[in-house]
């Protein structure tokens, strides 16, 4: 199994305004409540499965990429939010 938090976390680190601007949040308590939404997430999962790098998309198919998203959606709300 492909341990998908690590280009996850790359894209985040390069990404987050972008992330945040595509759920409309900004950091804050105000992304935080808005990545609580599952309509958020599945936004969120969306762009980041666009972003990962072609081999991960290859090897991981997007409802997979969704479902990995979900489980780790606390760690994921952490990376977004940090200052």
């Amino acid at each position: 199994m492909i341990d998908l938090m690590t280009p996850l976390s790359r894209t985040i680190a390069t990404r987050r305004a972008d992330i945040l601007a595509a759920v409309h949040g900004k950091p804050g308590t105000a992304s935080v409540a808005a990545l609580q939404n599952d309509e958020a997430m599945t936004t969120l999962a969306r762009y980041c499965y666009a972003l990962l790098p072609g081999v991960v998309r290859l090897a991981v198919k997007e409802d997979a990429f969704r479902a990995f998203v979900f489980q780790h959606r606390d760690q994921l709300l952490a990376q977004l939010v940090q200052a």
